[in-house]
């Protein structure tokens, strides 16, 4: 991940293990400075292991729109608190090509009590393959917040995705973070013991 200012940029590596859209862990192993920090996401919850403080903090409610490590990706982000297909109600508004993949154009638009921060949200997904191309995130006032652009379409393992993640905020010129899948592994048996607060401490 690589997050780019407009007078400085910083890389951070990781590696992240998944269970569904429910569970997942990542663990970071560089810069030197945040190596062995882990992030783990339950359903809902999401905890912070910070090894060099010895602290297992549990992020609230109230933090999950706040940066995760400094980049444009938010703590909601990672969770996805909420579902694109049970939060929103969903209307497709055309076709439109995106780097060379005709996609559907989709919007959507949360329901009256869903736990969304979006006003609207607008998706481009590929014909061939229903890959996740493009989105765009706008606030309650309609107002453009963030753009998320996906890209670089290999095969990794035995399916076909896009490997680099753009986040543009709309406001903030010369600002954006990518994210870059340098190696996946599809299918692995995992439990959801894995995903324990007593495994962040083990995990490297």
């Amino acid at each position: 991940m690589t997050i780019e200012r407009p007078t400085w940029s910083r890389t951070i590596s990781m590696k992240s293990w998944a269970l569904g859209t429910e569970y997942s862990l990542i663990y970071v192993t560089a810069p030197a400075k945040e190596k062995g920090q882990v992030f783990l996401k339950r359903q809902n919850e999401m905890w912070n292991w910070v090894p060099s403080i010895e602290r297992m903090i549990k992020i609230p409610p109230s933090m999950m729109m706040q940066s995760w490590m400094g980049s444009d990706f938010t703590n909601d982000d990672l969770v996805r608190e909420s579902s694109i297909v049970k939060d929103y109600t969903h209307k497709l508004l055309g076709e439109e090509t995106i780097d060379n993949y005709l996609c559907y154009k989709v919007e959507l638009i949360p329901l009256e009590n869903a736990p969304v921060v979006w006003g609207k949200v607008l998706m481009w997904v590929s014909k061939k393959d229903y890959l996740w191309l493009k989105a765009e995130f706008y606030d309650e006032d309609g107002i453009l917040v963030n753009t998320e652009i996906l890209s670089d379409v290999k095969k990794m393992d035995d399916r076909v995705i896009p490997c680099r993640m753009e986040m543009i905020p709309a406001d903030k010129k010369g600002q954006k973070t990518i994210m870059i899948f340098e190696n996946t592994d599809f299918d692995v048996p995992m439990k959801e013991d894995f995903f324990s607060i007593q495994n962040m401490k083990k995990i490297k």
